[in-house]
């Protein structure tokens, strides 16, 4: 039930790689280097990295509903607790740092750190409201009224989409009962994201960070779940679908969504719930040799949570305009490097302990509880 699959790590670290990709070139830009070499067209694909998010939110509505299934048999019967406990373990400790780092050098009034961002003047005490947050579901929320105002917590929208989602699964499942309501329940959402964003079309943060405007990536994936618990392709048919829906992805990269907005985050979701399911191909996909991108999806969450916060600490050695001609392509790599190495330590000495720590002392008190008489 454990064994990961190479073949969505690596969908999930092109993703991730894509959001780096994408602050960098927003932060320092790709212009004046020796990217210029490279096709515009390439170029212009690194300012694409939103669509990265839309991919994660396939990969996890496609990985908590696949692993929901396979730990209790039928959505139906998720045990409440255990799945909040596990989103618990795995989330709230790497997050926990990340905002302390965050909040420390805001209050001391570190640029990029602080409140700042967009020319707000918000009090330090602002950060209570900013964190809680963040921690409670509706940082995305915030944002929709307040703007942009912190360079690193202003990243973290979309964790709170996915964190409400996590909110919302169980309990639509233990109410609806019934597969074919929860599938309703999806096919509602997938409708809506697309009016949503019709309906928002000149708000940028509502119209791309708004729950309705993401839980229709989100419902593809626990669709595609559903799907391929019943039927996987062959090994051929699974290698085709993969190539053909990478490819996909990549001239929607190139091309962009320009003038198509609306859809255009849908079709990335449904090229993702495409690769996906050629991933599911027998034999299994989790043998064969792990790359880069494999290494990039496993520590996904921690690059996620932890390249702001090195990339503005960057910023504050060197601005955009400091950079010269040759200097920006090693920054880019150290950028890269940095991120690794931090989101590296992060697992190992974090996430990785406190995530088994809680996890085992749930699983010794669950064992330890008297079962009920009936």
């Amino acid at each position: 039930m454990n064994t990961r699959n190479r073949h969505i790590d690596a969908l999930r670290g092109a993703a991730i790689l894509g959001v780096l990709l994408l602050h960098f070139a927003l932060a320092y830009g790709l212009k004046n280097s020796p990217l210029e070499v490279l096709p515009a067209w390439l170029l212009r694909a690194a300012y694409q990295g939103n669509y990265g998010v839309t991919m994660f939110f396939v990969i996890s509505g496609y990985l908590i509903t696949s692993t929901s299934l396979q730990r209790w048999g039928d959505l139906a019967r998720i045990d409440l607790a255990a799945f909040y406990v596990y989103r618990i373990a795995r989330l709230l400790p790497a997050l926990l740092l990340a905002l302390s780092i965050i909040v420390l050098l805001g209050v001391l009034d570190v640029p990029f750190f602080s409140n700042g961002d967009g020319g707000k003047d918000l009090p330090a005490s602002y950060f209570i409201i900013a964190v809680a947050s963040v921690l409670t579901f509706w940082h995305n929320v915030l944002m929709q009224s307040a703007g942009y105002f912190n360079y690193c917590l202003n990243v973290y929208w979309s964790l709170s989409v996915e964190e409400m989602f996590y909110l919302l699964l169980p309990l639509s499942c233990r109410l609806l009962r019934r597969r074919q309501a929860f599938m309703l329940l999806c096919g509602a959402a997938i409708v809506a994201g697309p009016v949503y964003r019709n309906l928002h079309a000149d708000n940028e943060i509502a119209f791309m960070y708004g729950y309705l405007a993401c839980f229709d990536a989100i419902a593809i994936g626990c669709l595609t779940a559903l799907l391929t618990r019943h039927w996987q392709p062959g090994a051929r048919a699974g290698q085709g679908l993969r190539g053909a829906a990478g490819l996909a992805l990549a001239c929607l990269y190139v091309r962009g969504i320009g003038g198509h907005e609306v859809f255009g985050f849908t079709w990335i979701a449904l090229a993702s719930a495409a690769f996906i399911v050629g991933a599911t191909a027998a034999p299994a996909a989790g043998q064969g040799r792990s790359g880069p991108l494999q290494w990039l999806g496993r520590h996904s969450y921690e690059l996620y949570l932890f390249h702001i916060i090195v990339l503005a600490a960057m910023r504050n050695v060197v601005d955009k305009a400091g950079l010269g001609y040759g200097e920006r392509l090693p920054w880019l790599a150290l950028f890269l490097a940095a991120t690794a190495l931090a989101a590296a330590l992060v697992a190992r000495r974090v996430s990785g302990p406190a995530n088994a720590a809680i996890r085992r002392r749930f699983r010794r008190r669950a064992a330890a509880a008297p079962v009920p008489v009936q």
